[in-house]
């Protein structure tokens, strides 16, 4: 007997030392050998108090994690599980929600007998779920913002590479988009063709209804152009005032000259509303510069088409001139 309360106060003094308060259950009559009373105290409840509780522990645990422990309690007394776990909010006297872990396990459960003694211990670990909330919620301050500054970025790179009047690609880009295609072009023996269009005249809209009534006309220019080129393949940028390049991977002389000729069709076709009384018609002259076995750089096919686009002006409006350098 001696023994025996040695052993029980060197448990009680190890399970003290350790924060675990132990309790009992015995599930063939109900009654409660062991009750975790140090948690109730914890808890501001006095003895009476925390002698109800013990009957009925649940009428103190959170609402939303009631199921839970009700659901790990039922899956290890079914044998679905080999020990019962659970983490919960227990509600304080002062009406504070405070966390502990519940752990325990039938002793005496063999495969002739269910078990009644099941036994297990309480602790506090409310400093434990701070902290996880508490760094939760800075993971969660830290994906905000770098979703945000991801945002921002790519707001920024928009900005960076996109005309803010016609919303197509600014020259930055059209350079950016170039020089990659060229070297793909002559990595893998694939064509490579650019545009450069002017709008015939512009100057003269300008002068006769305005510079808001020209910024209609470039951004319908804009638009046009897009239209009538491949999505997700084709560039169209603005590299001036009232001049647009069209780079065109995978697009050999014969077909940049079509397509050439088709927008020259298109844009002398179109009647202008900008909301003043007179439609506006306009037309576009376009040079064309396709890559050549001399070719050497993107910045060379971009003089190329430059220079196509200046002869093509000096023809008169409504134009198309290709580059002396590329093919015939």
């Amino acid at each position: 007997m001696i023994e025996r309360d040695d052993n029980k106060e060197r448990l009680e003094l190890a399970l003290e030392a350790a924060g675990l308060d132990l309790w009992e259950n015995d599930l063939v009559t109900g009654e409660v050998p062991c009750k975790a009373t140090k948690v109730f105290a914890e808890l501001g409840y006095n003895t009476n108090e925390s002698a109800a509780f013990v009957d009925d522990i649940f009428l103190i645990i959170h609402p939303d994690d009631l199921l839970h422990v009700q659901q790990a309690v039922a899956n290890h007394l079914s044998g679905k599980s080999d020990q019962y776990r659970s983490e919960f909010r227990l509600r304080s006297k002062s009406g504070e929600w405070i966390w502990y872990a519940n752990y325990g396990r039938i002793m005496d459960r063999d495969s002739q007998h269910p078990g009644k003694r099941f036994i297990g211990v309480t602790f506090n670990i409310h400093d434990r779920k701070r902290r996880e909330d508490m760094l939760e919620s800075m993971n969660r301050q830290l994906a905000e913002q770098n979703a945000l500054l991801e945002n921002m970025n790519t707001l920024l790179q928009t900005l960076a590479t996109t005309d803010s009047l016609t919303g197509v690609a600014n020259r930055r880009k059209l350079v950016e988009e170039g020089n990659n295609e060229f070297l793909r072009a002559q990595r893998f023996g694939q064509p490579l063709s650019l545009l450069f269009l002017d709008i015939d005249n512009f100057k003269l809209v300008n002068d006769s209804w305005g510079h808001p009534v020209g910024d209609q006309v470039i951004c319908t220019i804009a638009r046009t152009c897009s239209q009538a080129v491949r999505a997700n393949l084709d560039t169209v940028a603005r590299i001036g005032g009232e001049e647009f390049a069209i780079l065109l991977p995978q697009t050999a002389f014969d077909s940049a000259m079509e397509l050439a000729q088709r927008l020259c069709s298109v844009v002398a076709g179109l009647q202008i509303n900008t909301g003043i009384p007179d439609l506006i018609k306009c037309t576009v002259s376009i040079g064309i510069a396709s890559l050549a076995p001399g070719s050497s750089s993107f910045e060379q096919l971009m003089m190329e088409a430059d220079k196509a686009l200046y002869q093509a002006k000096e023809s008169g409006r409504n134009c198309i001139s290709c580059s002396c350098q590329g093919p015939a």
